[in-house]
């Protein structure tokens, strides 16, 4: 194979992988960070949960220190139930 012809398959070579990369890029859909609202829009990434008593979303252990119970889903579970 003379030097001309391998400089195509080089370059065709790189236009299907450039093309390959390209595509397998488009299709991944960014995530964003904190776009994980549950059914009452609370954001489980930055530690929220709904709380039905306090009828709001709280962080267990915000709640926990603030009403005086310890920071145990068990005693989330009961408080905000």
């Amino acid at each position: 194979m003379n030097k001309r012809a391998s400089i195509k398959v080089l370059n065709a070579l790189f236009i299907v992988v450039l093309m390959t990369a390209c595509t397998s890029i488009e299709s991944v859909k960014p995530t964003l960070t904190g776009n994980d609202r549950d059914s009452h829009g609370c954001i489980g990434s930055a530690g929220y949960l709904w709380c039905e008593h306090e009828k709001q979303c709280e962080r267990s252990w915000e709640l926990a220190a603030e009403k005086g119970f310890l920071n145990t889903q068990e005693a989330f579970n009961a408080y905000c139930k």
